[in-house]
């Protein structure tokens, strides 16, 4: 019956475990920044081909003015104040990962390179296929959903060493996520970067996974979920809970606080409605590629939309374009077919 609960979203507010959860990854994730300077982005990492997205200051997407009827108007509308401020170090930005900066799951790609690595069996891969298929079809990242995700990941690593994941997660980032990240976010991060302002993941997937995206997008770093690991091995277990909804937050939070950055001058961006306590706690929210709830909070409060992916419907409903599931669904299947062949 577990499952039923994936169909009825809550709200849940922060407790001790999400503030833990909280102030764990913002430790990780400035002892990592701090060991060394963020890497130039790949060249690969989702840099726009043609013509840049637009600044976060102005309009893009499905909320871009209507040129002409701009042009008819009695008096132009007052200019926009510069966003990102250059020079200002009081500010950040916070990104979101799964679906803001990259397509699909970060963890569900993780685990699939895993498995090409038989780390898991196929009765795991196709726990994981419907995970991502249910994310992206329902446009929502249960709580409950979420924790089953994580639990099977760690599960999965225990007894492995940190530095052999942080390998073989280099080698998954070029394998399936390289291609998978939204131009249109990836710029709007730029932007900030340009502006002299530090940009951070903010995740539920595991911090050493989200560190390595973040490195290889030239980013200042990541908060992600903490996984407890003794003399550099996991041991199964979370320090607090997954970094996500309220924990998130917590994070962000913790991570001004030891930056010494003014939350009213930072931006966040998110896709779900789950984010709305991050996205609160700045100046600048930003819903990307929103899912219904999101979208309509975001119109509600004046929040600024983005929708970088394709096909009016797929916007409407809150998800990618069917295709996208198709060809998921296909490759589970193809990696279960392959590893049957082999037995």
């Amino acid at each position: 019956m577990a499952a039923l609960g994936w169909l009825t979203p809550r709200r849940r507010s922060a407790t001790a475990r999400s503030v833990l959860a909280g102030e764990a990854s913002a430790e990780a994730a400035r002892k990592t920044a701090q060991a060394g300077a963020p890497h130039a982005p790949d060249e690969a990492a989702g840099a726009p081909e043609t013509a840049p997205a637009p600044a976060p200051g102005e309009a893009a997407g499905a909320d871009a003015p209507d040129t002409a009827a701009a042009a008819g108007a009695a008096e132009p509308e007052p200019a926009e104040p510069e966003f990102p401020v250059h020079g200002d170090d009081l500010a950040a930005a916070f990104f979101d990962l799964d679906n803001t900066v990259m397509q699909g799951a970060a963890i569900f790609h993780f685990g699939r390179g895993l498995y090409k690595r038989e780390f898991f069996r196929r009765r795991e891969l196709a726990r994981f296929a419907w995970q991502q298929a249910w994310f992206r079809l329902a446009g929502v990242e249960d709580p409950e959903h979420m924790q089953d995700a994580r639990d099977s990941a760690l599960s999965i690593v225990k007894g492995h060493k940190v530095s052999e994941l942080m390998a073989i997660g280099e080698e998954i980032y070029d394998e399936y996520m390289a291609e998978r990240i939204w131009p249109g976010t990836r710029a709007l991060a730029q932007a900030h970067l340009d502006a002299g302002q530090k940009v951070w993941l903010v995740t539920a997937a595991p911090v050493e996974t989200a560190t390595i995206i973040a490195r290889r997008l030239g980013l200042t770093g990541a908060l992600g979920t903490v996984a407890e690991s003794v003399d550099g091995v996991y041991t199964g277990r979370l320090v607090g809970e997954p970094l996500h909804g309220p924990a998130k937050a917590e994070a962000v939070r913790a991570l001004a606080a030891a930056e010494d950055l003014d939350l009213e001058r930072c931006a966040a961006y998110s896709d779900s409605h789950n984010d709305i306590p991050m996205l609160s706690l700045v100046g600048h929210p930003y819903a990307i590629n929103p899912d219904t709830k999101l979208r309509k909070h975001a119109r509600a409060n004046d929040w600024r939309l983005r929708d970088y992916r394709t096909g009016r419907k797929a916007v409407k409903v809150g998800v990618p374009a069917a295709a996208g599931v198709g060809a998921l669904a296909g490759g589970a299947a193809a990696a279960v077919a392959l590893h049957r062949r082999r037995k």
